[in-house]
């Protein structure tokens, strides 16, 4: 990790409570994560810490649960909605924070998406709770390029330039005209749930360019993420439509999703996760 210009004792304290956080849910789940991630997972917290700090110090209320029960899907199902922000009150102004693990760019992009889920946030925060809201944003935390050209040579002084440029903090405004229709699509959303369809998307939309994302199509940025693309057909073809995998044998197609590294420590985590033999023989009994 490299050093920063953080304060030692705030540094030390993120990654103390980092630690011991990541120690009580590996024992209480029994899982582990490889080491490559957890390194990562650390990084954005101490870098959200020197990005953001002016708001991580000023945030008043965090992990705000806010609850929008009695909603109705088009076929009658009941559901609730239900979200998680952070709330800063300063200088009689109240902002609302989205945490979300995507980067800027994409945000932008993609922006109508944002402005949907915060807007019902806002409203079941200002409507319905009747609390003041001046303005809503979403921290989107994933690095820029700049930033991880900067970890991955281990440069300070390119660390320091590019976090000077990062702007991870966007802006959505607030249209309570468009709340109804939010909830109504995510009634829609929750019928499909409910009914088993989950039909993947076309070969022609996994190799549509991904908005905010340069040369990256969606077949790579979403469905290389997804667990069941090994039984997906649009995934199959698009694998095999893509010359760089095109030019490997299938296997790639089998093997991408952990490289032996990872999954050597992802086996050897679990195993020490694991504290008695009924959890190892509860595993592995689900699988």
């Amino acid at each position: 990790m490299l050093e920063t210009e953080m304060p030692v004792k705030i540094e030390d304290f993120l990654k103390q409570a980092f630690e011991q956080n990541y120690e009580e849910l590996r024992l209480d789940s029994g899982h582990t994560i490889a080491p490559d991630v957890k390194q990562t997972a650390l990084q954005h917290i101490l870098l959200y810490w020197r990005k953001l700090r002016a708001i991580a110090e000023n945030v008043t209320d965090t992990e705000v649960r806010l609850s929008l029960p009695g909603q109705e899907t088009p076929k009658g199902r009941d559901f609730t909605i239900e979200g998680v922000v952070d709330i800063l009150r300063e200088n009689d102004r109240t902002i609302m924070y989205d945490i979300k693990t995507h980067d800027a760019d994409y945000v932008r992009a993609n922006i109508e998406s944002y402005e949907a889920q915060l807007n019902v946030y806002a409203h079941i925060w200002h409507e319905l709770r009747q609390q003041p809201l001046d303005r809503t944003a979403v921290i989107a935390t994933d690095f820029p390029e700049e930033v991880r050209l900067a970890l991955s040579n281990e440069s300070e002084e390119m660390l320091a330039y590019a976090l000077k440029n990062w702007e991870p903090v966007v802006e959505i405004g607030f249209d309570p005209h468009r709340v109804d229709d939010t909830i109504r699509s995510f009634g829609a959303v929750v019928d499909c749930i409910e009914d088993g369809k989950f039909a993947p998307p076309s070969l022609t939309r996994l190799q549509e360019s991904m908005p905010g994302k340069l040369h990256v199509r969606f077949g790579t940025h979403v469905c290389r993420n997804c667990d069941a693309r090994y039984s997906c057909m649009p995934y199959r073809e698009y694998s095999q439509s893509t010359r760089r995998l095109a030019d490997r044998s299938e296997m790639h197609y089998f093997t991408d999703a952990m490289n032996d590294v990872d999954q050597e420590a992802w086996r050897t985590g679990n195993l020490d996760a694991a504290l008695e033999a009924d959890d190892l023989r509860s595993d592995f009994s689900t699988r």
